[in-house]
């Protein structure tokens, strides 16, 4: 299990990190509260694998809560609705400051004040594992073992049970009714202490149960469509009308999802989730999956500035998605770039696209079980806007998921002047600058995957 540990002040984040397996706190650095610092945590949580954070939680030299107290739980409903599928719990960070300054102090090194937020990440998180108690597996199965913590109170109790017995013996010698005062008050410590020890107990074992929740990974592969996302997720568990609120949510609303609204009006979320895969605990809902899915792609599009580089090829951010996920269909990734390019040109002239992965997909929407398109000659002329055999021009929207380097093949097409493309029975794809070239590819090396039934 990997943890972020955060120290939070109103003008700087101390970050650390951790791997239980190793129970060390590792700095990070700090991150600046200027607006960014949301997706910069995200960011942060995202490499390294982390969706459980730790916040140090101040209090006053009473132990009583205070305005910095309440600023930090605020900031933990924040991080919650801002990072889908993110736990926190509180670290009582208590002079954690003057701890990490004076520990900054004593390296003799030269640090600035995010040095110190960091250090004092770094503390609450350490503080926060050591008193953690981690399960190991034994011979009879995964059992929880004891914590110093419980051992030390075991061994007290042992003690104190030992001490009581001596005690009830001097005092039998001396009085019967003293003796009877004795034991009665020897039994109630003993009673209180054997049910403290119980408490203790029960709250690791809660809290082992928050630190290991059960999680699951959900994967949505290049190339696939939402037809296939929705029939996953209801295999993970999600019911239909969860899955149809999921996909029916207003996403463009969302912060870091504002790309979605050059989407025109009708437009569903295909193609606009990435191809990865991710870690979710057993309580996310359907929007938090798919939140993440298409932040995935939204850092993808801005880091890449996908929406500038495709209106060089005179689209806009919707058909440079739409074509990509037509190239991840129809070309390995050491093909795409050239499959780009012929149906960039193809648009350029006018011409059908020519697609079959479209016609494909128009089926899907149409007539999914194969029932009134049983051949392929028929298929071809189904009346759709997304069948690029009849119709020219890009089809009404995205077909699959595709995948970074299909989104890169359209930005970055090849440089080479083809018109047609196929991909033989043995796999190879093969180039024509003419149809009659295209017809000669077709003869001599697709007599099979040619005929495939759509």
């Amino acid at each position: 299990m990997k943890i972020i540990g955060l120290d939070v002040g109103e003008k700087r984040i101390g970050v650390a990190k951790a791997d239980l397996s190793t129970r060390i706190a590792v700095p990070v650095g700090f991150v600046n509260v200027d607006g960014s610092e949301w997706q910069e945590i995200a960011r942060i949580a995202r490499v390294n694998g982390a969706t459980y954070f730790v916040l140090g939680l101040p209090r006053n030299n009473e132990g009583r809560e205070t305005k910095q107290t309440l600023y930090v739980r605020q900031f933990a409903k924040t991080l919650v609705s801002k990072i889908p599928g993110a736990k926190v719990r509180f670290q009582d960070e208590s002079l954690t400051s003057v701890e990490a300054e004076a520990r900054l102090k004593r390296s003799k090194k030269k640090y600035e004040k995010g040095d110190i937020d960091t250090e004092a990440a770094t503390i609450i998180l350490q503080d926060f594992i050591e008193g953690f108690k981690e399960s190991e597996a034994t011979k009879t199965g995964a059992e929880a073992t004891e914590t110093n913590l419980m051992k030390k109170e075991g061994d007290r109790i042992a003690l104190k049970t030992k001490r009581a017995k001596n005690t009830i013996k001097k005092w039998l010698i001396i009085s019967p009714m003293a003796t009877a005062v004795i034991i009665a008050a020897v039994v109630g410590v003993v009673v209180w202490r054997q049910n403290e020890l119980k408490r203790r107990e029960q709250m690791w074992a809660e809290l082992e149960a928050q630190m290991k929740p059960d999680v699951f990974n959900f994967t949505i592969k290049p190339g696939e469509t939402i037809f296939d996302v929705k029939e996953n997720l209801a295999k993970v568990g999600y019911s239909e009308d969860e899955i149809e609120e999921g996909f029916n949510y207003d996403y463009a609303n969302v912060e870091g999802l504002e790309f979605l609204d050059s989407r025109p009006a009708v437009a569903t979320l295909e193609g606009y989730l990435l191809g990865e895969t991710h870690e979710f605990y057993r309580d996310s809902t359907v929007v938090d999956i798919l939140t993440t899915f298409l932040k995935g792609t939204g850092e993808v599009i801005s880091e890449n500035n996908l929406e500038e580089r495709y209106a060089k090829q005179g689209l806009t951010l919707y058909e440079g998605i739409t074509l990509a996920s037509i190239v991840q269909k129809e070309a390995m990734p050491q093909e795409q770039p050239t499959v780009a390019q012929v149906f960039l040109k193809r648009l350029d002239f006018g011409m059908t696209l020519g697609s079959d992965v479209t016609v494909s997909y128009a089926l899907d929407v149409l007539d999914p079980d194969r029932t009134t398109y049983s051949d392929n000659q028929a298929a071809l002329q189904v009346d759709s806007c997304y069948n690029t055999r009849i119709y020219s021009g890009l089809p009404c929207g995205p077909i699959s998921s595709p995948s970074i380097s299909a989104l890169l093949a359209v930005a970055e097409p090849s440089d080479t002047d083809y018109l047609f493309f196929l991909t033989g029975d043995d796999g190879v794809m093969y180039y024509g600058y003419t149809e009659a070239e295209h017809a000669q590819n077709a003869y001599l090396h697709c007599q099979e995957l040619c005929n495939v039934s759509l």
